[in-house]
């Protein structure tokens, strides 16, 4: 991580009254919209959104869902969420503060998603935080976000180097296999940006968790 929790958390605060209005790219809504779809809860699923700042991602969930989970380490970004479900009328969600590698949470989750998020983790962190998250025995993983598809042109970067470190969708990939996840969906929005389904099933193709 190229800044420390405390001041990720400090400036995405001290950004949240206009977080939603600046991220307009044609390429951050296609992620979000790809995050939603694959993520498609039921009514009897629970669902952990990692990183959910302003709540775009868990209001847009929370509709279908049994309850919706938000979790962020800025209170401001956490402040705008809650006015969004208050003035939407929604009570299935639920925001607090969380981390990747501690993310509050130990109750049933059967879904799990993050949208532009991880990408301010090393790929260590990242590791970590994907591991935390097989710990939570979700059936499934939608992870959107900063991914390489190849090499990024320096010249050309979607990402802040100074604050993000995005990691290669083999990075990724690998991490989510290792701890028992297939992935069952790739998508590609832009040669820097990305969606990944990884799932859980038996050999019967049932999901399953890791403890059974």
């Amino acid at each position: 991580m190229k800044k420390t929790i405390e001041e990720h958390a400090e400036r995405f605060s001290a950004a949240a009254a206009e977080y939603d209005d600046e991220q307009d790219s044609d390429e951050y809504l296609a992620c979000a919209n790809l995050v939603v779809e694959h993520a498609d809860p039921t009514d009897e699923d629970v669902v952990l959104d990692l990183g959910t700042g302003t709540g775009a991602i868990a209001l847009a969930l929370a509709p279908d869902a049994k309850r919706v989970v938000g979790r962020d380490i800025s209170e401001g970004m956490l402040e705008q969420a809650r006015e969004k479900a208050q003035d939407a009328g929604i009570d299935n969600v639920e925001f607090g503060e969380g981390r990747f590698r501690d993310p509050n949470y130990e109750d049933e989750v059967d879904i799990v998603t993050s949208n532009f998020a991880m990408h301010h983790l090393s790929d260590e962190e990242k590791r970590e935080a994907i591991a935390v998250i097989a710990d939570l025995n979700p059936d499934k993983f939608v992870l959107g976000d900063v991914m390489f598809f190849g090499t990024p042109d320096p010249e050309k970067p979607f990402y802040s180097p100074e604050v993000d470190d995005p990691a290669t969708v083999g990075t990724l990939a690998d991490a989510l296999t290792d701890e028992g996840f297939v992935l069952t969906a790739v998508e590609r929005v832009h040669e820097q940006v990305g969606v990944l389904v990884a799932e859980r099933f038996g050999d019967a193709g049932k999901r399953v968790s890791l403890d059974e």
